[in-house]
């Protein structure tokens, strides 16, 4: 399979504007990178990623004004590896923990992939603490399982990984075998054209050559798939029927050959409090490195839009 590099948490820690540390949130250490001051604003990665993944939207929004705090998601980067945790759930409550733990109220949430996941679970099971929810890259995982169900030919063959990830053990040896190849295949697979790019590519393979990263980041994946046959899937769905009431922008990408925008757009039936959706043409499954002028522009101007009067935003 080809040699396997074994890579140090600190590799993660990569220099810039914004300052390193640790916080304690749900009983785990999350390393998050911080900048700016203001309302707070979190930024959650997807998969093959780490924090780093937003270096674009940090800078862009603390100088707008916002306290911008970019986690790694437990299981990745420097943050801790659990034997145990990777449901959604636990994201949840990683995701409300943090807010608690940086000394906020509520934050509003910006997501991509597993981290827009994150978004739709915090927003049904702690609205309170959700301001506002940003999801780019990520329909809502109701509307994930109905397409899954009605369309095998379209969004099951696009989303087939998920069932091979289902595996033990091998599937963690080919993500970190040859230097963690794999990580590059899966985002040339998943990006629109020329992502990504030599650096974004080099980070992203030595991150999965963190002990315990592998493993990790495909245990989100064999939950949400065998999560459906058992009582904790039920009422995940259940939580996930709770219409979303604080505002939404949904952002996805319309070359994204994995979840795809057939999928995303039918999103909106889950939310009843604003929802604004926009579909970014020639853009694939990673917007906040394809498109970060557009997806931060998008972001600003939403956010500097202020909610109607009785909603949670």
């Amino acid at each position: 399979m080809g040699k396997v590099v074994v890579s140090e948490p600190a590799s993660v820690l990569i220099d810039g504007p914004w300052r390193h540390r640790d916080v304690s949130a749900n009983g785990t250490r999350l390393h998050v990178a911080e900048l700016g001051q203001g309302p707070l604003v979190l930024l959650l990665h997807g998969f093959p990623q780490f924090w780093w993944a937003w270096r674009h939207q940090l800078v862009t929004l603390a100088e707008a004004g916002y306290r911008v705090v970019a986690p790694d998601l437990r299981g990745y980067g420097a943050s801790d590896k659990p034997p145990r945790g990777y449901d959604a759930f636990t994201l949840a409550d990683d995701v409300a923990g943090l807010i608690r733990a940086l000394g906020e109220r509520d934050a509003v949430l910006v997501g991509q992939d597993w981290g827009g996941l994150a978004c739709w679970a915090a927003a049904a099971v702690w609205p309170r603490q959700v301001r506002r929810i940003a999801v780019l890259g990520m329909p809502h995982p109701l509307r994930i399982r109905h397409q899954y169900a009605v369309s095998p030919r379209g969004q099951g063959l696009a989303g087939a990984h998920l069932f091979t990830f289902q595996l033990p053990w091998l599937p963690e040896r080919q993500l970190v075998a040859a230097d963690a190849a794999r990580v590059g295949e899966l985002l040339r697979a998943w990006g629109g054209p020329g992502f990504p790019g030599e650096e974004e590519e080099r980070r992203y393979r030595e991150a999965m050559g963190i002990p315990g990263v592998a493993h990790s980041s495909l245990e989100y994946h064999r939950w949400v798939f065998r999560s459906l046959f058992r009582p904790d899937g039920a009422r995940f769905a259940q939580a996930l029927r709770r219409s979303v009431t604080c505002p939404v922008l949904h952002l996805h990408g319309g070359a994204d050959p994995f979840l795809l925008a057939d999928t995303a757009q039918g999103s909106g039936r889950y939310v009843s409090g604003p929802y604004s959706w926009r579909l970014l043409p020639g853009v694939g499954h990673f917007l906040p490195e394809e498109a970060p002028d557009e997806v931060s522009g998008a972001l600003l101007r939403w956010l500097d839009t202020a909610a109607p009067p009785g909603s949670s935003g």
